[in-house]
């Protein structure tokens, strides 16, 4: 089965071409380095880490260029190191430590590149000179502004109607504008604030620009895959493509726009105001790495995610059953089941791919041992599960509501007398997520117990 991705520019799925097979290039939006990322921030990560491994697996692994930048100029930095009393410089170093370690633990790989904005100031005055001199740029009052009406399919990522776009793009109102929809490409900045000679004066690019000229610098005026948040399509997305499109001359910037989706907390949307704000280290205080990243993996990556405690829990029973199987197994890409394979194939299709490792955790133990297990194992380890020894992974101990078990045993005869195999099936395996063995008697009844 060939690769196919969601592309958002298009809104269809489709089979994935790249520009050149040898050099399969990508890059997806990084952190801005202020303050500690939240769970939220973790979704994109693991997401296009298990397309990366994909990609790689499918290239090969020196025929792969992932970016994800550092944003480490910011006004959001600014005020922070003002706050805390810092240098921007200790404060960005500080943060970015803190996020490739979070990073780590969530088992990513290292991206091929990580550029940090304050070393490419070169490539975006030479891209905002491109800029002016085809005329989609202008200066004004120590400003450059991107003139959007210069680009006629503006707004064709996002497919937002004029007045929503200049609403949802909280754009600074300014005399100087041409058009309100006009963004900063290059700013003024004060004497106490980060800064760099330009030809307008010392100032600052915008953030928009930056991820333009480092994608340019890495991967060229045209690439294969870009990547990031939903909350990203507009106005961020849409802006990196009027600069790029328009300094080049290109139709596209990036071949195929792939967006993960938002993540609530316990049915609400994660704010501090809410009291329900977790950051990928507070997470990481209480589960492991694996945990976060499995229940982040059994939802598409296009749908919203709800992160709750119970699916926690559900993740770390299951896997605190499959270690000890896993953990008996080689892995080599070479074994992966092809059904699994085939799913992270069909636009990451990660719950197919977990519901093929239940099957094959199964089939393990009902005693296909060999094929089955080898599969098992190195299926989990290729989406970045069952990296560590067994001995050093920590069971959670075994909670449960008796009367809550024994309800779904019930449910499930009678989702089996019904014929209902699908429903039997989905309640069997959050049974077995939750640590419950179950063995069906020929008296029509199923015993359990809690097994590891």
């Amino acid at each position: 089965m060939a690769l196919q991705l969601y592309n958002t520019l298009t809104r269809q799925k489709q089979v994935f071409e790249p520009l050149d097979p040898a050099n399969v290039r990508m890059y997806v939006c990084g952190p801005t380095v202020y303050d500690f990322a939240h769970i939220g921030n973790a979704r994109p990560l693991i997401v296009f880490d298990v397309l990366f491994r994909l990609l790689r697996h499918l290239y090969g692994v020196d025929h792969v260029t992932y970016v994800r930048n550092i944003t480490d100029v910011d006004d959001k930095i600014n005020a922070r190191a003002a706050e805390r009393g810092l240098s921007i410089r200790q404060l960005t170093e500080e943060t970015n430590a803190a996020f490739q370690a979070d990073a780590k633990a969530l088992g990513c790989l290292d991206p091929n590149i990580q550029p940090r904005a304050t070393e490419h100031i070169a490539s975006m005055i030479a891209l905002i000179e491109r800029l002016l001199l085809t005329r989609h740029a202008y200066v004004a009052e120590g400003h450059v502004l991107f003139d959007v009406p210069s680009m006629p399919d503006y707004g064709r990522l996002s497919r937002r109607p004029l007045d929503e776009m200049v609403a949802g793009a909280r754009v600074e109102v300014a005399p100087y504008k041409k058009s309100p929809m006009d963004f900063v490409l290059w700013k003024p900045s004060a004497a106490n604030e980060p800064g760099w000679e330009s030809p307008w004066g010392y100032g600052r690019p915008g953030w928009h620009l930056e991820c333009s000229a480092m994608s340019w610098q890495y991967l060229g005026e045209v690439f294969d895959i870009h990547g990031g948040g939903i909350d990203l399509v507009f106005p961020h997305h849409e802006n990196e493509i009027a600069q790029t499109c328009s300094a080049f001359g290109h139709s596209v910037m990036a071949n195929y726009w792939l967006h993960n989706g938002f993540l609530q907390v316990e049915g609400q949307k994660m704010s501090k105001s809410l009291g329900n704000f977790i950051t990928i280290r507070q997470a990481l205080k209480d589960w492991p790495g694996e945990v976060l990243r499995f229940n982040m993996l059994k939802a598409h990556y296009r749908q919203p995610i709800d992160w709750t405690l119970a699916s926690l829990t559900e993740s770390q029973r299951e896997l605190d059953k499959y270690y000890p199987v896993a953990t008996q197994f080689a892995v080599t890409s070479a074994t992966l089941a092809p059904e699994f394979l085939a799913a992270l194939e069909d636009d990451l299709n990660t719950p197919e791919a977990i519901t093929v490792l239940r099957r094959l955790y199964r089939e393990t133990l009902e005693g296909d041992v060999a094929l089955a297990g080898t599969r098992f194992a190195s299926s989990g380890h290729f989406i970045g599960l069952f990296q560590s020894e067994l001995a050093d992974w920590n069971p959670a101990p075994i909670l449960f509501d008796k009367s809550h078990v024994e309800g779904l045993i019930a449910a499930r005869l009678a989702a089996r007398k019904a014929k209902d195999w699908a429903e039997s099936d989905r309640i069997r395996d959050e049974l077995i997520g939750m640590g419950i063995a179950l063995k069906d008697n020929k008296d029509g009844t199923t015993s359990w117990e809690v097994k590891r």
